[in-house]
């Protein structure tokens, strides 16, 4: 299998190049951003392991820059930047996985042999239902062709039932998702984020079924039947 490592640290990529080469793999190296996401679009790789700051080009950019050219090779990034919003950056731009440095060969290792295992999947970096889409990583949303302004709890609210859309979604399964664990929050605040998002994106999108909960719909349903809205 082919391998891609972007690490401008010449050290730790020669290092990496040599361990995974001493365990089967045929390995490419590029010192920087804007030379590793040309070699990731124009080479047949099986993985690629990046890490985030390059020079030239960020890693978070390289990743993104492939997935929205619907290039799914499976990435692994790599980063001393181990905050947990550094983390969730990191996979929302598109990477498969994020390890933090230091670490331990073996566990890269058996992140990569996972990742290889699952392949690269056709996976669409925007989520649609209907006339209606989400970008997890641009935290953008756009309905009808128009872009929708939403708060960030009330993008959390939409991008959990556009997951699930078609599925019914019970008030106390979005409390679980959406708001802290930590805080007591009762179970009318999800009406209320509800009745927001029905204001901006139009009542017929989010249903209600009376005593299960909520259900998202690609095709918007004027007149409900059985399902009646509240």
């Amino acid at each position: 299998m082919r391998l891609l490592v972007v690490e401008d640290e010449a050290r730790l990529a020669g290092a990496l190049r040599r361990g995974l080469q001493a365990e089967g793999f045929a390995v490419d190296v590029a010192l920087d951003g804007p030379s590793g996401l040309d070699a990731a679009r124009h080479g047949s790789y099986d993985a690629v392991i990046l890490d985030v700051m390059l020079p030239g080009l960020s890693g978070y950019r390289v990743v993104r820059a492939l997935r929205d050219e619907s290039n799914w090779v499976p990435v692994l990034m790599l980063s001393a930047k181990d905050g947990e919003y550094d983390q969730a950056d990191g996979l929302d731009v598109g990477a498969d996985d994020y390890l933090t440095k230091p670490f331990s060969y073996v566990v890269l290792l058996a992140r990569l042999r996972a990742l290889l295992r699952r392949g690269a999947p056709q996976r669409p970096a925007v989520i649609t239902a209907g006339d209606l889409s989400l970008d997890p990583a641009r935290r953008r949303v756009t309905c009808q062709g128009a872009e929708v302004v939403l708060t960030s709890r009330e993008f959390a609210v939409l991008e959990y039932l556009i997951r699930r859309q078609g599925e019914v979604v019970s008030k106390i399964e979005l409390l679980d998702h959406v708001w802290d664990s930590a805080v007591a929050t009762a179970p009318n605040a999800v009406e209320v984020y509800i009745g927001y998002l029905r204001r901006k994106l139009g009542r017929e999108r989010l249903l209600t079924v009376r005593g299960a909960g909520y259900r998202l719909v690609s095709e918007p349903v004027a007149q409900p039947q059985p399902v009646t809205e509240g």
